[in-house]
């Protein structure tokens, strides 16, 4: 199941960010990731093993551009060039230099597009990815729940992870970022229990991102027996802080 991308590839239709133009700064052929999400599209970190070399500054330079070369020759439109592929992308070592290179070249070739990061916020710490990520225009920095021992049932972090560090890296952004966050049911874990709900709704409080994605599954899992939950439902669950005045993305 896992999609192992090149290093830049699409554009392809996001749910939620349009025609999105794809950077995979991991594996072409693998997968390197310090979550092992239950419900990734990619699938297990296991099954993605046999390739664990990361693209360089100049191979994704070289890619890149000549992506948005080939994509302007054939007239198509590119909203987003998104930062997803084959795990977390801030785990290549180059990240920091990777970004001053693609705000370079979007700007020759794409000036119009965004430039986005989808990341699981575990590396907020490091000095060099906080800069990079506030370059960017949409840092959208996952959290799928409120709680360590929830976190440890749907996210599996590979090492150490502690909410309330993620929480407090996020707070460093204070407030320029997109919060996102998967709703789904599973053993052990269901995101609209009234606890595990007012306690995620108080972090968004206490951080105030400009724009929050709700999201749910869309394609197949490597666990079973995952439920998703429908547009409406997600969005009955967020209607307090909807009538707060945030901004909410609701994909199903």
């Amino acid at each position: 199941m896992a999609m192992r991308e090149d290093t830049v590839f699409g554009p392809i239709f996001s749910r939620r960010l349009g025609s999105s133009l794809g950077i995979n700064l991991l594996p072409q052929k693998g997968k390197i990731c310090n979550f092992d999400c239950i419900y990734c599209e990619c699938g297990w970190n296991r099954d993605g093993r046999g390739d664990s070399r990361l693209p360089s500054v100049k191979e994704v330079e070289v890619a890149l551009a000549a992506k948005l070369r080939a994509c302007l020759d054939a007239g198509a439109g590119i909203d987003s060039i998104t930062f997803s592929g084959d795990g977390e992308p801030t785990l290549n070592p180059e990240f920091p230099q990777i970004i001053d290179v693609t705000i370079r070249l979007r700007n020759e070739w794409y000036p119009e597009a965004k430039i986005s990061v989808l990341s699981n916020a575990t590396r907020l710490f490091d000095d060099g990815v906080f800069e990079a990520l506030r370059k960017v225009d949409n840092p959208i920095l996952k959290l799928d729940a409120p709680t360590d021992e929830a976190v440890a049932m749907i996210n599996q972090p590979q090492g150490h992870y502690k909410v309330a560090e993620v929480v407090e890296g996020m707070r460093r952004f204070k407030g320029e970022f997109i919060l996102q966050t998967m709703f789904l049911k599973g053993e052990g874990f269901d995101s609209s229990e009234p606890t595990q709900l007012k306690a995620w709704m108080d972090i968004v409080r206490e951080l105030r991102p400009r724009e929050i994605m709700v999201y749910t599954i869309d394609r197949e899992t490597p666990a079973k027996g995952l439920v998703k939950f429908t547009e409406g439902q997600m969005r009955e669950l967020v209607a307090p802080l909807t009538e707060e005045g945030f901004r909410i993305q609701i994909k199903g």
